[in-house]
């Protein structure tokens, strides 16, 4: 059980803290963008993060505790099947929270959350990283004696080399190296 935070609640109890934070989640997914009090968006956040990696799991479990929260169909629904797919990849910080400065009237500090977009580029260069990766394996594998035609890094490496737009000249002068200094050891 999650230990309660100290000092004065967002609501006057428990239970209205629990529903004010959940509209805002819903809020939140629905729009993709909120713009409210900083202290509020502090607590929504560990909530919002938690509801996407259960969206991300996407199991009965899942689906019934993200329920409990996102009581709108359309909302629930856009969750798991738009906004959660996005995230596959990124293992957590959904969420962006952007100061704006006080709020007129009050002078309350203000803030924007929203929910960030996924990142192309971290695939591109994992790609290429499994690439150099392969060919190193292929060349220890020569030195290890093993003579298979087509090995497994071989056929990772191009795999790799189709995703990915990496120069054939960076890979192979690295696995030219590689071969060089396999002679030397010979």
């Amino acid at each position: 059980m999650p230990t309660p935070t100290k000092g004065p609640r967002l609501g006057g109890s428990p239970a209205h803290e629990r529903l004010m934070l959940a509209n805002l989640a819903t809020s939140l997914f629905k729009h993709g963008r909120i713009t409210t009090t900083e202290t509020k968006a502090k607590r929504l956040r560990p909530i919002a993060e938690r509801l996407v990696t259960f969206a991300k799991r996407d199991d009965l479990a899942a689906r019934r505790r993200v329920r409990r929260v996102i009581r709108e169909k359309d909302t629930f629904v856009e969750l798991f099947e738009q906004i959660a797919p996005r995230y596959v990849n990124r293992p957590g910080g959904y969420t962006r929270i952007v100061k704006i400065g006080p709020r007129r009237g009050d002078a309350a500090p203000m803030a924007i959350i929203e929910l960030v977009e996924e990142l192309e580029v971290a695939t591109t260069s994992n790609a290429k990283t499994e690439k150099r990766k392969a060919a190193k394996a292929d060349v220890v594998a020569a030195l290890a004696g093993d003579t298979d035609e087509e090995t497994p890094a071989a056929a990772k490496a191009e795999d790799a080399e189709d995703t990915a737009n990496v120069s054939d000249e960076e890979t192979a002068a690295e696995v030219e190296a590689i071969e060089a200094e396999a002679d030397e050891k010979k």
